[in-house]
């Protein structure tokens, strides 16, 4: 939010310096993110004298040049040396004396200097208009009237406008501090309080009368929902030209670029008050009737960027008796719009729905200045006094006379909410005890009013221009404020009650498996769960949440998947040259039945796609495969406390495997299919693992912790290989062993598999070291082959395997 210094003093009862101001509007939450010097001529013309032309010769040893004196006050006179063409003996001028910088409007700034110039010395410059910022001309020196005084600075005689400016960080509830107004009340609540005397802001003068009825426009209001309160009133006989210079310095001041006078007043009001107008040329109001209501979906409306644009049925419009005039409260239309050949005006003012005028916004991509505050709220009670304020401006600039009645439609006006807080509260929430007496002047002094009183508590009405108060916490907040939030205690000690912390196991799970993916060379990432529904197939999108109010049409779901948040990860990195990558994200994915109901489920989601080991003169490149993408998965589970953990293919899709934590699901692993990484772009092979994390948790919650010393005596391994059919998982190797419950099975490791037509069609073999081990004794042979033998019967009668000797 940028607000003038100058423009602000005017409603404050006294002269704060600029920076004193700036602390307290810091003080009392409006940040103030910079203050700046603002100079409409830059450089303030500082130094720069009116002069007058003595003898004009010219220069002994150039045809262009001629040799001047100039007196610039008192006896001085200067000579200087001119290429201005239309310079002459008698005249006024403005010059440029030596130490003096020039600003020019174009080019850099120029500081004078004693110079020869041909032979002749020049003590100083004679300036045209362009290089010293007050015009654009370069046609000659700049000729002032003859009543100009030598010697007065020039800045005393252009008299530019100067200002200080504040750039104020405003927190998104702050709507009432939206404009000169809202900020100078806040300022006189402080003084008020901190001064023990009622400080109230200097108002504007109402005098408004209507000076006849010869343009009345009739106003309906045909959705009250989302325009509560509808005003305007007509002026006849005005004209449309330049804006007075201290309206434009006004506007310039604060970065508002003029357009003409009666634009310019609405953007005035607009950021002195924080109600948006719009001013109608009045001639093109058919059937001299203003219709606010919705208009057909896919109604064409051409807006004063001169751009087609389709409206939906929910976009409110300003009509008239034949056609749609204007999107109300974000952009006006090309031919109701003010030009210079406008003679009467209808001017507006008027309360639109937040909700209704943020979703046309963005729908239509207008993020204008009316649009951002009416979509945050506007004081509703406003809207006349406003409304004549601007209409008495419009006279004072464009003349005209006042032709109708103000019309006001607010066929519900709504109560001021009340709320009720407690000293006692006041004290807890903000840790000071403030007198009862104190909390109502700083009240009264923000435009609340006390509607109730008693020993502990205190009942206020809330001014309209504050909509986002509404309860006791709201009322602290705003009394801490304008007490100054540095002025907050700090306590000496703090008081703290021990908790048992329920998801303690939890996060402590969560920071234990990322530090070993940090560890193992991972990145963690933290994607948008708001995401592009153009990325889902329509079954998927009918149990999506979509966003009713989304801030992009790109953004507009949360997502089912994190998978494709990740991909755009990936192929952000791909796109600037960083193809090997192993990222982790912890995250949620949402759902929704259709009916009201709503879920969202936690996932630890891993990315590998590029090279796993680059290549180096030892070893060659090893690029991450699903393989690599189970190990990690099952690394993670037995992370977890875990030791019963399968992989087992999908029934529905063989590219997919199921990873299996005892009997629980708890994820899956898989190669993304190409078409889904060509969708974004990306050309190498990407594993995506997707843990469902709260499955996780709920296996490990099942598992008993059991410490066992580990084995005095030592472990023996035997090697297996077998010819099984080529279609024979690993998975199901592992599920035929567990069935024979060898308690003395310590570890199964698959080391080798091969395949050649020698073993026959169909066939493949497999080698696996198995690892036994006693706790209570050595094993011997004879014990370690009985349970070979026992693991090659349970293979050959389940699978059909063949042992190779």
């Amino acid at each position: 939010m940028t607000i003038s210094y100058n423009w602000l003093s005017e409603y404050l009862p006294r002269t704060i310096e600029p920076e004193a101001l700036s602390k307290i509007l810091t003080a009392i939450g409006l940040e103030v993110e910079s203050l700046e010097a603002y100079e409409s001529i830059k450089g303030g013309l500082k130094g720069l004298v009116i002069g007058e032309v003595l003898t004009c010769e010219q220069h002994p040893n150039a045809d262009k040049l001629k040799v001047t004196t100039v007196n610039v006050g008192g006896d001085t006179v200067l000579q200087v040396v001119c290429g201005a063409a239309n310079v002459a003996a008698g005249q006024k001028v403005v010059v440029a004396t030596v130490g003096t910088t020039i600003y020019p409007v174009t080019g850099e700034p120029l500081t004078m200097k004693v110079a020869k110039i041909r032979g002749v010395e020049s003590h100083g410059m004679i300036c045209a208009e362009d290089e010293i910022g007050v015009g654009t001309s370069h046609d000659g020196i700049m000729v002032l009237p003859a009543d100009a005084k030598p010697g007065q600075p020039a800045a005393d005689f252009f008299s530019p406008y100067s200002d200080w400016i504040y750039e104020i960080g405003l927190t998104p509830n702050r709507m009432d501090a939206m404009s000169h107004l809202g900020v100078a009340k806040d300022v006189c609540a402080y003084l008020t309080h901190h001064e023990k005397e009622t400080k109230p802001v200097t108002p504007f003068s109402n005098e408004f009368k209507v000076d006849n009825n010869s343009l009345p426009i009739r106003v309906k209001v045909e959705n009250t929902e989302a325009c509560p309160r509808y005003a305007g009133v007509s002026i006849s006989g005005v004209t449309v030209q330049e804006s007075p210079a201290w309206l434009k310095n006004r506007l310039m001041a604060i970065g508002q670029r003029p357009i003409n006078n009666i634009v310019d007043i609405t953007n005035y009001i607009l950021h002195e008050t924080g109600q948006p107008l719009h001013a109608f040329n009045a001639d093109a109001i058919t059937g001299g009737e203003v219709i606010v209501k919705n208009m057909a979906e896919g109604t064409s409306f051409i807006t004063l960027d001169e751009k087609e644009r389709k409206l939906s049925a929910e976009d409110l419009m300003i009509c008239n008796t034949a056609d749609g005039m204007c999107i109300a409260g974000v952009f006006g239309g090309t031919k109701s719009g003010v030009n210079t050949t406008t003679k009467n005006i209808f001017l507006e003012s008027a309360w639109f729905h937040p909700v209704s005028i943020r979703k046309t916004s963005l729908r239509h991509g207008l993020r204008t200045e009316a649009a951002t505050r009416f979509e945050k709220g506007v004081d509703i009670s406003n809207c006349v006094q406003v409304l004549q304020r601007a209409a008495l401006l419009i006279k004072e600039v464009a003349g005209g006379v006042i032709s109708s009645d103000v019309v006001d439609v607010y066929p519900q006006p709504q109560p001021k909410k009340e709320v009720a807080v407690k000293y006692h509260y006041i004290k807890k929430l903000s840790g000071k005890n403030y007198h009862p007496e104190n909390v109502k002047r700083i009240l009264k002094a923000l435009g609340f009013e006390v509607t109730k009183e008693d020993i502990d508590e205190l009942t206020v009405a809330v001014p309209y221009s504050k909509p986002d108060i509404s309860i006791p916490a709201d009322i602290v907040e705003e009394i801490i404020r304008i007490d100054g939030l540095d002025n907050i205690e700090i306590p000496t000690s703090i008081t703290i009650s021990p908790a048992v912390e329920q998801l303690g196991m939890k996060e402590a799970l969560k920071d234990k498996i990322a530090g070993y993916l940090v560890g193992l060379g991972f990145v963690e990432i933290l994607t948008n769960s708001i995401t592009n529904s153009k990325y889902f197939s329509e079954e998927v999108l009918g149990g999506t949440v979509k966003m009713i109010n989304n801030l992009s049409a790109e953004l507009d779901v949360l997502r089912p998947s994190m998978l494709e948040t990740g991909l755009e990860t990936i192929a952000y990195n791909l796109n600037r040259k960083n193809q090997n990558l192993q990222l982790f994200e912890f995250g949620k994915t949402y759902a929704t039945t259709g009916t009201g109901e709503y879920a969202e489920a936690e996932h630890l989601c891993i990315y590998l796609t590029g090279q796993a080991h680059e290549a180096g003169w030892k070893e060659k490149p090893d690029a991450f495969d699903i393989y690599y993408g189970k190990g990690i998965a099952k690394a993670i589970v037995q992370l977890a406390g875990i030791s019963s953990v399968q992989l087992q293919p999908s029934v529905d899709n063989s590219n997919l495997l199921v990873l299996f934590a005892g009997k629980i699901e708890v994820g899956t692993v898989t190669e993304v299919e190409k078409k889904t990484a060509t969708a974004f772009d990306i050309k190498q092979t990407v594993v995506f693992v997707d843990i469902d994390y709260a499955a996780l948790v709920k296996a490990v919650r099942k598992q008993k912790i059991v410490y066992q010393e580990v084995s005095k005596f030592p472990a023996m391994q035997r090697d297996l290989a077998m010819v099984v059919n080529s279609n024979t998982t690993y998975a199901a190797i592992e599920t035929v062993v567990q069935k024979l419950k060898l308690s003395r099975l310590q570890d199964m490791r698959l080391f080798d598999v091969f395949e050649s037509d020698k073993l026959g069609a169909g066939k493949k073999s497999m080698a696996i070291s198995f690892t036994f081990v006693d706790e209570e004794k050595t094993l011997t042979d004879k014990e370690a082959d009985a349970m070979m033998g026992k693991l090659v019967q349970g293979l050959e009668k389940e699978l059909g395997a063949e042992i190779r000797k």
